[in-house]
């Protein structure tokens, strides 16, 4: 069993960390809360080698675009301790620790009076992250995308999880296949659509950004007072990519119905007040520098998002549950199925999303 609060000991922490407590939300990496004797909470966690093969690139990834976030809230005069992630290093002055299992563990400075959403409660809040986030990419909109490490090649990219989806369903490595014949029959049909994003982006007609690319509600903590964002966490994936990543994200997880694995599919479908909050929010955050091109789309980027994702889960699901964390042996073809749905609805209102962001234009 995992010595947390040994672990925890090896960073250079302001006093000795006394007690912690496991953070079940998340599918990749573990967290863990930690208590200090004197009052001080920092959170752990345990880099996921395995979906994450580079940890010395994947910190200085974060280091980076943290500490020039911090440069961008200090010139305006914000609160540089709240608005962006602060990574603390080990005793030795390393950016994460290594277990004797060769497990890398890396901690932050636990960010107080804050709350994390796993859903919107209301547009109103949907609207707050989707600016947020806009503004996130717009802090590192003069960041050297150079300087990034590709943490997952091909993350978003939606060709490519298409193949890894033919791969796992050819190799059947679980013995799942022929449980699943109407999942696989959806993913096919869907084929034509998976490369919109990556054409578009080859052709030079959608640019090139620094991206988040995993926007989900529960990646930015919102003051507990305000309800006013105050920083975006979870920066493992940020790498370069396309707006239509982090809109489509936000959108297939926010803009959702109901939980990602809701197994009851008629309760799932897309709020379009929800998708009109957020992109008045993102559109906004990013102050008006978007290309037409990329509002127009936005809806587009949504449904390929989400179904990517569906894809993913699905893949996993065939694969025998190696990639997402699970908490019971169907969860990822509920979720598959979950995203499948989404995207079948947002299908019907693809015209009401199109008038919608036809408003910014």
């Amino acid at each position: 069993m995992t010595d947390v609060l040994n672990i925890a000991a090896q960073f250079d922490l302001r006093s000795a960390p006394s007690s912690y407590r496991e953070c079940s939300e998340g599918h990749i990496n573990g967290t863990y809360f930690i208590y200090c004797e004197k009052g001080e909470r920092y959170v752990l966690q345990r880099i996921n080698t395995s979906v994450f093969k580079d940890p010395d690139g994947l910190m200085k990834n974060i280091i980076g675009v943290t500490e020039h976030i911090s440069k961008k809230i200090e010139a305006a005069g914000g609160d540089v301790k709240r608005g962006t992630l602060h990574f603390i290093s080990t005793k030795d002055g390393s950016v994460y620790y290594r277990d004797e299992n060769g497990g890398c563990w890396r901690a932050y400075e636990y960010v107080r009076n804050v709350v994390g959403y796993q859903s919107a409660e209301s547009p109103k809040v949907f609207e707050s992250v989707g600016r947020a986030f806009g503004k996130f990419q717009m802090q590192l909109a003069d960041y050297d995308v150079t300087r990034l490490v590709e943490t997952i090649p091909d993350f978003h990219n939606t060709p490519a999880r298409y193949r890894a989806f033919e791969e796992a369903l050819c190799a059947n490595a679980a013995g799942r296949a022929e449980s699943v014949p109407d999942e696989i029959a959806f993913v096919k049909e869907h084929r034509v659509i998976c490369s919109y994003i990556m054409d578009r982006m080859e052709a030079g007609v959608i640019p090139r950004r620094v991206t988040h690319n995993d926007t989900k509600l529960n990646n930015i903590l919102l003051d507990k007072v305000t309800g006013k964002p105050v920083c975006v966490i979870d920066l493992d994936t940020v790498m370069p990519g396309s707006v239509l990543f982090d809109f489509g994200d936000a959108i297939r997880f926010g803009a959702s119905s109901a939980a990602e694995d809701e197994t009851d599919l008629d309760l799932v479908y897309m709020r379009e007040d929800m998708f009109n909050a957020f992109a008045r929010g993102f559109i906004g955050g990013l102050d008006g520098s978007l290309t037409d091109m990329e509002i127009l789309a936005l809806p587009m980027g949504a449904m390929i998002i989400t179904l990517e994702t569906g894809i993913r889960f699905l893949t996993d699901y065939l694969n025998g549950d190696t990639y997402f964390r699970i908490h019971y042996p169907t969860q990822n073809l509920d979720r598959a199925r979950n995203q499948f749905k989404l995207v079948l609805d947002m299908e019907q209102k693809m015209p009401q999303m199109l008038a919608t962001v036809k408003k910014y234009l």
